[in-house]
Protein backbone atom coordinates (compact mmCIF):
# COMPACT_ATOMS: atom_id res chain seq x y z
CA UNK A 1 0.00 0.00 0.00
CA UNK A 2 1.08 3.52 -0.34
CA UNK A 3 2.41 5.19 2.16
CA UNK A 4 1.26 8.94 1.42
CA UNK A 5 -1.64 10.39 -0.11
CA UNK A 6 -0.97 12.29 -3.61
CA UNK A 7 -0.35 12.15 -7.58
CA UNK A 8 0.87 9.01 -7.99
CA UNK A 9 4.44 8.25 -8.42
CA UNK A 10 4.75 5.39 -10.78
CA UNK A 11 2.42 3.52 -12.90
CA UNK A 12 -0.27 1.95 -11.81
CA UNK A 13 -2.63 -0.79 -12.81
CA UNK A 14 -5.90 0.62 -13.97
CA UNK A 15 -8.82 -1.77 -12.49
CA UNK A 16 -10.93 -3.66 -15.26
CA UNK A 17 -14.62 -1.75 -14.37
CA UNK A 18 -12.75 1.59 -14.79
CA UNK A 19 -10.76 0.72 -18.12
CA UNK A 20 -14.42 -0.46 -19.10
CA UNK A 21 -16.02 2.85 -18.35
CA UNK A 22 -13.39 4.68 -19.88
CA UNK A 23 -13.44 2.94 -23.16
CA UNK A 24 -11.37 4.63 -26.13
CA UNK A 25 -11.85 7.87 -23.66
CA UNK A 26 -8.60 9.46 -22.22
CA UNK A 27 -7.82 8.00 -18.65
CA UNK A 28 -5.38 9.52 -16.11
CA UNK A 29 -4.70 8.35 -12.65
CA UNK A 30 -4.18 11.89 -10.54
CA UNK A 31 -4.28 10.70 -6.86
CA UNK A 32 -3.41 7.37 -4.51
CA UNK A 33 -4.38 7.23 -0.91
CA UNK A 34 -2.88 5.79 2.06
CA UNK A 35 -5.06 2.50 1.62
CA UNK A 36 -4.12 1.67 -1.80
CA UNK A 37 -7.70 3.81 -3.31
CA UNK A 38 -7.00 5.52 -6.37
CA UNK A 39 -8.79 8.09 -8.21
CA UNK A 40 -8.95 8.47 -12.04
CA UNK A 41 -9.75 11.65 -14.63
CA UNK A 42 -11.75 10.47 -17.46
CA UNK A 43 -12.24 12.83 -20.36
CA UNK A 44 -15.42 14.03 -21.66
CA UNK A 45 -18.45 11.94 -20.83
CA UNK A 46 -20.48 11.93 -24.65
CA UNK A 47 -20.65 16.33 -24.18
CA UNK A 48 -21.69 16.00 -20.17
CA UNK A 49 -18.02 17.18 -19.25
CA UNK A 50 -14.98 14.77 -17.64
CA UNK A 51 -15.47 11.96 -15.11
CA UNK A 52 -14.04 11.36 -12.02
CA UNK A 53 -13.55 7.84 -11.07
CA UNK A 54 -12.69 6.15 -7.26
CA UNK A 55 -11.26 2.75 -6.48
CA UNK A 56 -11.35 1.40 -3.54
CA UNK A 57 -9.17 -2.44 -3.41
CA UNK A 58 -11.63 -4.85 -1.20
CA UNK A 59 -9.13 -4.86 1.66
CA UNK A 60 -8.54 -1.38 1.90
CA UNK A 61 -11.73 -0.86 4.20
CA UNK A 62 -12.81 2.33 2.30
CA UNK A 63 -16.37 2.29 2.04
CA UNK A 64 -17.60 4.02 -1.56
CA UNK A 65 -21.43 3.25 -0.40
CA UNK A 66 -21.08 5.32 2.39
CA UNK A 67 -19.68 7.89 0.55
CA UNK A 68 -22.25 7.53 -2.30
CA UNK A 69 -25.16 7.96 0.31
CA UNK A 70 -23.17 11.08 2.01
CA UNK A 71 -23.28 13.05 -1.53
CA UNK A 72 -26.46 12.13 -2.56
CA UNK A 73 -27.66 14.17 0.90
CA UNK A 74 -24.91 16.86 0.69
CA UNK A 75 -25.39 17.61 -2.96
CA UNK A 76 -29.52 19.25 -2.11
CA UNK A 77 -27.28 22.03 0.05
CA UNK A 78 -23.95 22.13 -0.88
CA UNK A 79 -21.78 21.83 -4.15
CA UNK A 80 -20.39 18.00 -4.16
CA UNK A 81 -19.82 15.83 -6.79
CA UNK A 82 -22.67 14.57 -8.75
CA UNK A 83 -22.75 10.58 -8.72
CA UNK A 84 -23.01 8.82 -12.03
CA UNK A 85 -22.77 4.81 -11.12
CA UNK A 86 -21.30 3.24 -7.98
CA UNK A 87 -20.48 -0.33 -7.75
CA UNK A 88 -18.38 -3.68 -6.75
CA UNK A 89 -17.33 -7.00 -7.76
CA UNK A 90 -14.89 -9.34 -5.52
CA UNK A 91 -11.64 -7.14 -6.47
CA UNK A 92 -13.27 -3.56 -5.21
CA UNK A 93 -15.47 -1.01 -5.35
CA UNK A 94 -15.94 2.01 -7.42
CA UNK A 95 -17.92 5.29 -7.64
CA UNK A 96 -17.83 7.79 -11.04
CA UNK A 97 -19.41 11.25 -10.57
CA UNK A 98 -19.45 14.27 -13.04
CA UNK A 99 -16.33 16.81 -12.31
CA UNK A 100 -16.78 20.02 -11.01
CA UNK A 101 -15.45 23.78 -11.87
CA UNK A 102 -12.57 24.56 -10.24
CA UNK A 103 -9.13 22.99 -9.00
CA UNK A 104 -7.66 21.39 -6.53
CA UNK A 105 -6.20 23.93 -3.60
CA UNK A 106 -3.41 21.85 -3.65
CA UNK A 107 -2.41 21.99 -7.42
CA UNK A 108 1.29 23.45 -8.12
CA UNK A 109 -0.79 26.98 -9.14
CA UNK A 110 -2.26 27.26 -5.21
CA UNK A 111 0.73 25.53 -3.79
CA UNK A 112 2.30 28.94 -5.00
CA UNK A 113 -0.20 31.06 -3.75
CA UNK A 114 -0.76 29.71 -0.05
CA UNK A 115 -2.15 33.05 1.70
CA UNK A 116 -4.77 32.67 -1.60
CA UNK A 117 -5.31 29.31 -1.06
CA UNK A 118 -5.52 29.23 2.89
CA UNK A 119 -8.57 32.10 2.94
CA UNK A 120 -10.41 29.58 0.59
CA UNK A 121 -10.04 27.13 2.91
CA UNK A 122 -11.67 28.60 5.65
CA UNK A 123 -14.30 30.28 4.30
CA UNK A 124 -15.21 27.10 2.20
CA UNK A 125 -15.27 25.17 5.46
CA UNK A 126 -17.31 28.04 7.06
CA UNK A 127 -19.64 27.72 3.77
CA UNK A 128 -19.88 24.06 4.05
CA UNK A 129 -20.92 24.09 8.19
CA UNK A 130 -23.16 26.64 7.58
CA UNK A 131 -25.25 25.68 4.58
CA UNK A 132 -25.43 21.75 5.83
CA UNK A 133 -28.64 22.01 8.29
CA UNK A 134 -27.83 19.76 10.96
CA UNK A 135 -31.93 18.65 11.60
CA UNK A 136 -31.82 16.68 8.73
CA UNK A 137 -28.65 15.57 8.74
CA UNK A 138 -28.65 11.33 9.11
CA UNK A 139 -24.42 10.53 9.52
CA UNK A 140 -22.47 10.71 12.41
CA UNK A 141 -19.09 11.74 13.46
CA UNK A 142 -19.14 11.88 16.57
CA UNK A 143 -16.22 10.86 19.17
CA UNK A 144 -17.96 7.73 20.05
CA UNK A 145 -18.65 7.02 16.90
CA UNK A 146 -14.83 7.37 15.43
CA UNK A 147 -13.80 5.40 18.48
CA UNK A 148 -16.47 3.03 17.24
CA UNK A 149 -15.56 2.53 13.54
CA UNK A 150 -11.85 2.40 14.41
CA UNK A 151 -12.24 -0.70 16.98
CA UNK A 152 -14.34 -2.44 14.17
CA UNK A 153 -11.65 -1.68 11.53
CA UNK A 154 -9.34 -2.98 14.02
CA UNK A 155 -7.37 -0.27 15.30
CA UNK A 156 -6.05 0.36 18.64
CA UNK A 157 -6.69 3.02 20.31
CA UNK A 158 -5.77 4.27 23.53
CA UNK A 159 -7.27 2.94 26.38
CA UNK A 160 -7.73 6.23 27.82
CA UNK A 161 -8.23 9.17 25.69
CA UNK A 162 -8.99 12.77 27.07
CA UNK A 163 -12.17 13.38 27.58
CA UNK A 164 -13.99 15.35 24.75
CA UNK A 165 -14.31 19.03 25.35
CA UNK A 166 -17.59 20.33 24.81
CA UNK A 167 -18.74 20.71 22.07
CA UNK A 168 -18.75 24.05 20.46
CA UNK A 169 -21.35 24.40 17.75
CA UNK A 170 -22.64 21.03 16.30
CA UNK A 171 -22.25 21.35 12.57
CA UNK A 172 -22.32 18.69 9.65
CA UNK A 173 -18.70 18.35 9.33
CA UNK A 174 -16.84 17.32 5.91
CA UNK A 175 -14.95 14.21 8.50
CA UNK A 176 -11.47 15.05 6.07
CA UNK A 177 -11.70 18.93 5.52
CA UNK A 178 -7.75 18.27 4.45
CA UNK A 179 -6.66 21.07 1.92
CA UNK A 180 -6.64 18.40 -1.34
CA UNK A 181 -10.63 17.98 -0.68
CA UNK A 182 -11.37 21.94 -1.47
CA UNK A 183 -11.63 22.73 -5.22
CA UNK A 184 -11.09 26.69 -5.96
CA UNK A 185 -12.10 28.66 -8.80
CA UNK A 186 -10.25 30.72 -10.82
CA UNK A 187 -10.05 33.98 -8.72
CA UNK A 188 -8.97 32.01 -5.89
CA UNK A 189 -12.73 31.31 -4.38
CA UNK A 190 -13.52 28.76 -2.51
CA UNK A 191 -15.79 26.39 -5.67
CA UNK A 192 -16.93 23.13 -4.24
CA UNK A 193 -15.46 20.30 -1.09
CA UNK A 194 -15.20 16.59 -2.69
CA UNK A 195 -14.17 13.25 -0.69
CA UNK A 196 -17.24 13.61 1.56
CA UNK A 197 -16.59 9.64 2.39
CA UNK A 198 -16.95 10.85 6.64
CA UNK A 199 -19.09 13.66 6.84
CA UNK A 200 -21.85 13.52 10.02
CA UNK A 201 -22.64 15.32 12.89
CA UNK A 202 -19.74 16.59 14.88
CA UNK A 203 -18.34 19.26 16.53
CA UNK A 204 -16.74 22.09 14.46
CA UNK A 205 -13.35 21.86 16.00
CA UNK A 206 -13.32 18.00 14.53
CA UNK A 207 -12.98 19.60 10.85
CA UNK A 208 -11.22 23.19 12.39
CA UNK A 209 -8.43 21.09 14.07
CA UNK A 210 -7.44 19.34 10.93
CA UNK A 211 -8.12 21.86 8.38
CA UNK A 212 -5.39 23.61 10.03
CA UNK A 213 -2.90 21.00 10.60
CA UNK A 214 -3.63 19.99 6.71
CA UNK A 215 -2.35 23.61 6.16
CA UNK A 216 1.08 22.75 7.20
CA UNK A 217 1.66 19.81 5.47
CA UNK A 218 0.65 21.54 2.14
CA UNK A 219 1.79 25.01 2.22
CA UNK A 220 4.23 25.13 5.37
CA UNK A 221 4.42 26.52 8.82
CA UNK A 222 2.30 29.56 10.01
CA UNK A 223 -0.84 29.09 8.05
CA UNK A 224 -3.08 28.43 11.08
CA UNK A 225 -4.55 32.16 11.55
CA UNK A 226 -4.80 32.98 8.10
CA UNK A 227 -7.91 29.47 8.59
CA UNK A 228 -9.64 30.53 11.01
CA UNK A 229 -9.58 34.11 10.19
CA UNK A 230 -11.38 33.60 6.84
CA UNK A 231 -13.75 30.76 8.96
CA UNK A 232 -14.11 33.88 11.47
CA UNK A 233 -13.52 32.15 14.50
CA UNK A 234 -10.76 32.72 17.62
CA UNK A 235 -8.17 29.76 17.86
CA UNK A 236 -9.01 26.96 20.16
CA UNK A 237 -6.02 25.44 21.33
CA UNK A 238 -7.92 22.95 23.80
CA UNK A 239 -9.97 21.48 21.50
CA UNK A 240 -7.60 21.76 18.35
CA UNK A 241 -5.55 19.38 20.39
CA UNK A 242 -8.26 17.11 21.23
CA UNK A 243 -9.55 16.62 17.78
CA UNK A 244 -5.40 15.98 16.36
CA UNK A 245 -5.49 13.72 18.69
CA UNK A 246 -8.59 11.62 17.84
CA UNK A 247 -7.69 11.99 13.92
CA UNK A 248 -4.15 10.35 15.20
CA UNK A 249 -5.52 7.67 16.63
CA UNK A 250 -8.67 6.87 14.43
Amino acid sequence: MPSYAGPPTSAVRVPAPIAELAGDRPLLPVWQNQLGGLTFRIGDDHGQGQLFAKWAPAESGLDLGAEVERLRWAGDFTPVPRVREHGADEEGAWLVTYALAGESAVSPRWQADPATAVRALGTGLRALHDQLPVTDCPFSWSVDHRLEQARRAGIKTPTALPDPPPVDRLVVCHGDPCAPNTLLHEDGSWSAHVDMGTLGLADRWADLAVATWSTEWNYGPGWDDTLLDAYGIAPDPARTDFYRLLWSVT
